[in-house]
């Protein structure tokens, strides 16, 4: 019988090993880093910090839902200019003066008394068409210490901004509201090792209190990890906090809308649970 049971687990052995040397490639990439990914994951499940959320913006693509604690934020950032600019106009229409930046754009219409353009991209180096978010902090005029907010959606740049912050630059965010893009290539090694340091830098300073799924980018799924490929995150810095942290009753919330026309994303749990 023993021989048998030996035999009957190397027969096992075998036809595992042919099952896994049969799989696709990226199907054995993915097993070896759902675990990296899914700790991620964890780690950005937004959290309720005891303050009530609003939505800013149009009731569609470009509208955020952001903690209700904007007053005393003496400035908004925010590059990347779209078409319509109604969340910037709804900052400024609060008092809080709002920078806006993008190269590949004209000055928008519509700009109040209290909001600058500058025509240039975000970067981590400074020339005739890049500028860093510092050194546009201090052009702006806003160099000190008083509270500013980051609105950011640069179609994939904001990895490169995020790593050229210090956390001591990143603390003169109270609110940030960033898109995330190319979500889909956590499955690249490089990329994974690349922003995961990124989110935890971010993450020790500031608190994810919201995410959104981008509806119009659809979701990829390897393993039995569903990773939505844009999606957009609201932080509130730690110092702000006015309750034990504590999960999300649920997503989506009551005020989040669809971007775009398309089939709703609906996140698996344990995204936010």
């Amino acid at each position: 019988m023993v021989k048998v049971a030996a035999s009957n687990a190397a027969r096992a052995l075998v036809h595992r090993y042919q099952e896994w040397r049969d799989e696709p490639k990226e199907l054995v990439v993915a097993r070896k880093y759902n675990g990296r990914i899914r700790a991620l994951i964890h780690l950005l499940q937004p959290k309720n910090a005891g303050v009530e959320l609003i939505r800013i913006g149009p009731e569609n693509d470009g509208g955020y839902l952001l903690p209700d604690d904007l007053e005393g934020i003496e400035a908004c950032f925010s590059p990347g200019v779209h078409t319509q600019i109604s969340f910037d106009d709804d900052v400024a229409s609060r008092g809080i003066r709002v920078h806006l930046a993008d190269a590949s754009v004209e000055a928008p219409a519509g700009m109040r008394e209290n909001m600058t353009f500058l025509p240039k991209f975000i970067g981590s180096t400074n020339n005739k068409q890049t500028i860093t978010m510092q050194d546009w902090i201090i052009q702006s005029g806003e160099e000190g210490d008083h509270d500013l907010m980051l609105q950011m959606d640069i179609e994939g740049s904001e990895y490169e901004v995020l790593a050229s912050l210090t956390p001591d630059q990143l603390r003169r965010f109270r609110v940030l509201a960033i898109e995330f893009h190319m979500l889909d290539q956590l499955w690249n090694p490089g990329f994974l090792f690349l922003v995961s340091p990124l989110f935890k830098k971010l993450l020790e300073s500031h608190v994810c209190v919201h995410l959104h799924p981008n509806n119009w980018c659809g979701v990829f799924s390897r393993a039995g990890v569903t990773v939505p490929r844009v999606m957009e995150f609201s932080f509130l810095r730690r110092d702000r906090i006015r309750s034990d942290l504590k999960p999300v009753a649920t997503l989506p919330h009551p005020l989040d809308m669809d971007n775009k026309a398309k089939p709703s994303i609906n996140l698996p749990e344990y995204w936010w649970k």
